[in-house]
This record gives structure tokens, sequence and C-alpha cells, in this order.
């Protein structure tokens, strides 16, 4: 058990958590969220000892063993990979350390020593340490020819795994991860999703990815108005149910025995939905406690994010013939082959970022294919959300109501009003508006680019990992707005949510050709005979 006792954070006179007292128990998995700034990294590196709170003291129960996702992917580049996982069991590692150390001088003296720590190894499973964390790596996608590599020599995604693996080691009893699913691919998401999902322990973890809380979390920790209720359920019934607070506490004139109505119709809908999960583990017990009297309105700002397009687009929208492309004589794409028809909404799958980006790229006129054509519809018109959007925010003169006023078609439309309307569906109101563009955080450039896009109102809308950066409500408001889009919608997103809900047709790109599927990504992902041909492109 992990207990906070009256804890408070200041920062000069910002007051972040104001005498929060909360406990985390065991067997239950902990999704911790709240706006941009409210403090969730920050919670969480208190819980480690990494930060020091203001006032107030967090308890962890003897004899129980915390371990935390590390940020740091430098920090053990003079340690072997498989070395690395096993330091985190920090008291095992010591022990083995010691025991190697008497070994290596062995005297007589040192006998009973190495006889204490042989017995306290053998307690811990010690002896089966080092296959535990090869089988943690290979899960991860770890091959046994890279468990004796020097970190320093892993690059940077698989870093991320190796301190997952490090995280997961040794069925620590708590176990605290900010971000676990950035870099990982939809893979190796997956098999964390099911690993944490039967996990007998406590999990608490800060992620923005809404399909990874909901397969994981039995509780969400809400921090709001500087405290930090847990509600029982998943992150979507916390959000709808939270929504559905909201507009009842708008309609005061109805009558409470319509309000229990509908709640109780709520948690009905709920509960089938959850029972229809293919992850019916343990864990969906929670559905037996959810109780939505405790559930509030929540302070959250969601952003107006409403796609309109300036006219419809004829039935021809792109056609793609033999596109390719590469990097310094390394194949990213060949033989792409794409007719693209009016209402598709495609999700652009590759395992190599670099591939993707390079396909908007050239739809888009940036780049140059190596071989192949393409050719727009004459009745469509295109927006492009780039994954790097640096080359927009360069001109520190402009502040948001200029720098927006720079894709205005008309002159009625350069009206401040008519500007800031946009601005102020993505929460930039009032003074905010007056912000110069070389200052904003990357969730606020983000904003600015979607802000850009529902100005053209064009019929085709390009998105390149549109989710980054953004916080849980802009991500949740973006998903919603294009899934009621008109238009036709290429992207690529590491948000499985974000593809499940989108798509209705999966386009990936490979060195070695294409797959290309009327269905959803989870139909794509779960489907044998495309696994077996995913296998085969990028052999």
């Amino acid at each position: 058990m992990l207990t906070v006792s009256n804890l408070s954070v200041q920062f000069g006179k910002r007051i972040l958590f104001d005498e929060v007292n909360t406990t985390f128990t065991q067997g239950n998995c902990y999704g911790v969220i709240g706006a941009n700034g409210a403090g969730k990294s920050t919670f969480l590196k208190i819980l480690a000892g990494e930060i020091e709170p203001t006032s107030g003291r967090v308890f962890l129960e003897p004899g129980k063993r915390m371990s935390v996702l590390n940020q740091n992917h430098n920090m053990f580049d003079e340690h072997t990979v498989l070395e690395t996982v096993m330091m985190g069991n920090k008291v095992l590692y010591a022990v083995k350390a010691e025991m190697d150390a008497l070994y290596a001088d062995y005297d007589d003296k040192n006998a009973d020593r190495i006889g204490e720590l042989q017995v306290q190894f053998e307690e811990m499973n010690g002896w089966n340490a080092e296959s535990d964390a090869g089988a943690m790596l290979s899960n991860l996608g770890i091959g046994a020819d890279m468990h004796y590599t020097l970190m320093s020599e892993m690059e940077g995604k698989m870093k991320v795994r190796v301190l997952l693996a490090q995280a997961l080691f040794g069925n620590p009893d708590v176990l605290v991860m900010d971000e676990p699913t950035n870099d990982l691919d939809f893979e190796t998401i997956s098999w964390l999703e099911n690993f944490l999902a039967n996990y007998e322990n406590t999990v608490i973890v800060v992620s923005h990815d809404r399909h990874f809380l909901d397969s994981v979390c039995t509780h969400i920790s809400d921090i709001d108005f500087g405290k930090i209720n847990h509600y029982s359920g998943n992150y979507t019934f916390w959000y709808e149910s939270s929504q559905l607070a909201a507009r009842q506490k708008a309609q005061q004139n109805k009558k409470a025995e319509e309000k229990k109505a509908e709640l109780e119709e709520f948690i009905r809908r709920f509960s089938a939905n959850v029972a229809k999960s293919k992850q019916a583990t343990s864990r969906k017990k929670m559905i037996e406690k959810l109780n939505l009297d405790e559930i509030k309105p929540s302070s959250r700002r969601y952003p107006a994010i409403i796609f309109e397009v300036e006219r419809e687009a004829g039935d021809q929208i792109l056609h793609v013939q033999n596109l390719a492309a590469s990097i310094d004589g390394e194949v990213l794409f060949k033989n792409v082959d794409l007719n693209m028809a009016k209402g598709d909404k495609v999700v652009v799958f590759s395992k190599d970022s670099r591939a993707t980006t390079a396909f908007y790229e050239i739809l888009n006129g940036k780049q140059q294919p190596d071989s192949g054509t393409f050719e727009w519809g004459i009745t469509t018109t295109q927006s492009y959300l780039p994954n790097d959007n640096s080359e927009y925010f360069t001109d520190g003169s402009l502040n948001l109501v200029d720098w927006l006023r720079q894709f205005v078609k008309t002159e009625e439309e350069r009206d401040e009003v008519y500007v800031r309307g946009f601005l102020g569906k993505m929460i930039f109101s009032g003074e905010e508006a007056l912000k110069k563009c070389t200052v904003l955080s990357g969730g606020e450039k983000v904003r600015c680019m979607l802000s850009r896009m529902m100005m053209i109102r064009a019929n085709v809308l390009m998105l390149d990992e549109p989710t980054n950066h953004l916080d849980l409500e802009s991500i949740t408001a973006f998903n919603n707005s294009l899934k009621n889009f008109k238009g036709s919608v290429l992207f690529t997103t590491h948000d499985h949510e974000f593809a499940q809900t989108v798509a209705n047709r999966v386009l990936e790109i490979t060195p070695n050709g294409v797959i290309d599927r009327y269905m959803t990504f989870d139909e794509y992902l779960e489907d044998d005979k495309i696994q077996e041909m995913r296998k085969k492109m990028y052999s």
C-alpha cells in the first residue's frame, strides 16, 4: 500500500497541490490525468522520491519495492543491456554485484559472507534473474543478439524499451511510469497492455494514449483544483461520465428521477461495452464497483475543433501510381499504388516513421519521389498538418492574430474578430491571442496549426502524427471532430484509439510494397494472414 498524506506543493505563489490525502492499493492500476500544467509528472517524481514536496509525506509499506520508469536515457550507457534490466531490482543487483566481487577475489575469509549472499540471492529467485531479464527484453522486441550490447551503442527507441524492461523487471510492488508508450510500436504497446492488465501489484501511470488507459486502468486519478480524486473505471468511463455530470449540472430544472434514470442507463451501456471487450481480465471486475455519484464536472477546457468544407469534393480524390522514395540509398517505400475515393479515411502506417513523413511531403510537393506519380482530383482542396511544424513559427514579430492572418483567403477574413474566433476555439482567448508565435509550446503550436486548417476549410486533410504534443482534452476533441468530418482524410498516428475510430481503410507502406485494406485498424492488426504478409514485406 502507498499512502500520500497532507501533501502540498507550491512553486512561488503557484499552488500545485493543496493538502492531498490519497491511497493507492494493491491490485489496482491508476491512470493519472490532468490538464497541461496540473502537475502529473511532478506528482510521479514526488512518489519516486526525486522531488521533495513543500509539506506532507509519501509512505510505502515496509518491505515493499517501488520501481520507476527511468527518463534519463543515457544513465546506463556504460552497462550492457541485460545488466541494465537487472539493475531494476536494486537489492538483487547489489547482492549479485557483491557476490561477483567476492568470487573474483576469493579468500577463505569471504566464505561465510558468500554463503549469506547466496541464500539471499536464492530467496529472490536470483539464479533465474538473467533468463527472466532476457525473456522480458525479447517480449519487447530486443533479441538475444543485443543483450550484451552496451547501452551507449543502442539507438534511442531501443533504449526506451530497455528502460521499460528495467522498470517491469522483478515484479515490483509499486510500478510508476510516465508516458511508457512513447516511441513504442503498436505490437509492443499491445504486449505491454496485456502485461499490465494482468499485473497483480499496484501500477501508477501517466499517459496520453486513451486506448492504453482504457486497456489497463481500474481507476482514473484526476488532478483537478489542486486535489487528486480516484474514480473507479477506465478513461472512457471517466470522460463520458464527467461530460454527463456537466450536462446534468447545466440542466438545473431536470427532475432528480430523470437524472437518476439517465445515470443508471449510462452505467448499463458502459457495462455492456466492457463485457464485450476482448481484454476480459480480472481487472474488468471494476465494472461491479462503478459509481457515478462521486463523479463531478471537470474544470477541463476542450478546444472546439470543427472542420468544415468550403465545397464538397467529387468522387475522385487521389490517384497514386508506383510511388517510391529513399534516403541516402535506403529504400523507405516502393510500388505504392492508391486510388482514394470520396469519404475515405485512411490511416497510413509503417514501421519506419521516415517513410510516412516522406509520403506526405511528396503529396504536398515538398519532396520529389524517386519514381512514380500522383494526381489530386480537380475538385479537391488539401490541408496538411506536418509532423515538424517549425518552419511555420520563425517570425518573432508576429503575434497569434497576425500569424493566423497569413492564411486568410479574403480581405474580409482579415478582420480581427473573425481571426480571434478561430483562435478562441483553440483556447487562445483574450491576451493569449497576442502571444508571440515563437514562444509557444509544442501543444500550442499544434493548436495554432489546427486553427489554420479550420480556416482553410479543405475537403481533404493530411495529418502526420497529429496527436504529438497535445493533451488528452485536445486529442479527444480532435478525434471526435475527425469522426464527424464530411471530407476525406489521410493520417498517420501512434494513437491506437485515433486509428481505430477514424479510419475505414489501412494503407501500410513498406520497403517492399504496400498493403491496402478496407477494414478497421483492429481488424488489420488481428488478421493472421495480413500479419504473415507484413513480416515478409519488412524482411
